[in-house]
């Protein structure tokens, strides 16, 4: 299998899957093999944290009871919010984003510094955003059976079906991802060293 790192500068590789998927396993092991992870999710969490850069427009736009009494965002609020009104989600991002884009450029240029021989960027929704594609060299995806994705989040978060299968809604198809994969790695009912195994051959064909 050739492999498709063509240029000696660092990699940039976008990691994605639907939730549930076990995407940040993936990440998890593709940081140990020497990549520079950078989660967007993760960010994002930060940004409305107690505190957080966004805290000060989610309550300006939203107002005060999408904050909770610890300054943080009343995250359940939100998310009901954005199930029912299709607006409030453009609006979200459109506070978030652009910060997360620049907590995105201050950690690649760091892992870039250091030398990362592959920059992974951690996107729950890469493939539905379309701004991320152009960023990034090739798409990983990590896939798995609906079903699986519904009761591992159930399992882990204690969320309804229903809950699950909202979020699900508002993510891509498994196909849609699957046609905007360079390397897909599937993650359904395997044990995690054959998960492992997956994510080096992964790392190998990109030429690391």
């Amino acid at each position: 299998m050739k492999n498709m790192h063509l240029h000696s500068s660092s990699l940039r590789l976008g990691l994605t899957g639907g939730i549930g998927s076990g995407k940040s396993t993936v990440a998890a092991m593709l940081a140990r093999l020497g990549a520079a992870v950078v989660d967007a999710d993760a960010i994002s969490r930060r940004l409305t944290l107690p505190g957080g850069a966004a805290m000060p427009a989610i309550a300006q736009v939203f107002g005060p009871r999408f904050v909770g009494t610890d300054g943080a965002l009343d995250r359940d609020a939100m998310r009901q919010l954005v199930f029912s009104d299709p607006g409030a989600r453009g609006r979200l991002e459109a506070i978030i984003h652009p910060l997360v884009a620049q907590d995105t450029e201050r950690q690649t240029a760091q892992a870039l510094q250091a030398g990362a021989p592959c920059v992974v960027f951690d996107v729950p929704l890469l493939v539905e955003s379309g701004r991320w594609r152009p960023r990034v060299d090739a798409v990983l995806v990590v896939d798995c059976q609906e079903a699986l994705q519904i009761s591992r989040v159930m399992q882990r978060s204690g969320w309804s079906q229903e809950a699950v299968e909202k979020v699900l809604a508002n993510q891509a198809s498994r196909p849609q991802r699957l046609a905007a994969a360079d390397v897909c790695i599937y993650n359904q009912s395997i044990h995690l060293d054959q998960l492992a195994a997956q994510v080096r051959q992964a790392w190998e064909f990109f030429g690391l």
